[in-house]
Order: C-alpha cells, then structure tokens, then sequence
C-alpha cells in the first residue's frame, strides 16, 4: 500500500468517524483546498523576501497538512492515482519546458 493510499484511508476513517462524508462532495473539498491555500499564503502575506523564509514553522506545517488532506480527498473521490497524475504532470512539464529553453528562466512557455 503507498503512502498515499494509507493517508487517504486514515482522512477517510477520521471523515466517516464523524459522519463528515455528507458535506465531501467535489465542490466542497475543491472550496476547502481552495481556502486552506489562501490561509497558507496568509503566512506570507505582507512580509519581505527575507522574513517570508522565516515563517512561523509549526503553522505552515498545519496549513500545508490542510491543503494536501484535502487534495488527497479530493483525488480519492474521483479514484484518481495521485502518485501517477503527478508523474504524469511532471511528463507534460517537461514537454512544456525543454530544459534548453527553460533552464535559469522563470518566464512563462510560448505556444507553438
């Protein structure tokens, strides 16, 4: 069993502990990945390059555990392998951004 796998099942038996599964439909667990994200990005909200990597360790840590809880559940619910869709992205980055093009350079790709 992967990691991934025994996550899942952990977040789902803590889900259907509490009789949470009624509200984890696809747009809700989206929504809360989305709001988790933006609370993670609270963290360096107005804080200079410097301090950004200074962050407050421990709530990082709780906010980067919500947004992964609910991608994994998320992922879970549509029976999707997250192991494999992000290889599979990794593959299509690479496509994207050849490294002879791409190296040292954070500017977007140009569509052929």
């Amino acid at each position: 069993m992967s990691e991934f796998c025994e996550l899942i099942d952990l977040l789902e038996k803590f889900r259907d502990d509490r009789d949470w599964s009624q509200f984890h439909d696809s747009k809700n667990l989206a929504l809360a990945l989305s709001i988790e994200a933006a609370e993670l990005n609270e963290l360096f909200l107005w804080k200079k390059d410097a301090q950004c990597e200074e962050v407050d360790k421990q709530r990082l840590k709780e906010e980067l555990a919500d947004v992964f809880a609910y991608a994994l559940m998320l992922a879970a619910r549509h029976g999707l392998d997250v192991s494999q869709i992000v290889k599979d992205k990794i593959d299509l980055n690479a496509q994207k951004y050849p490294i002879e093009q791409s190296r040292g350079s954070s500017a977007k790709y140009k569509k052929p």
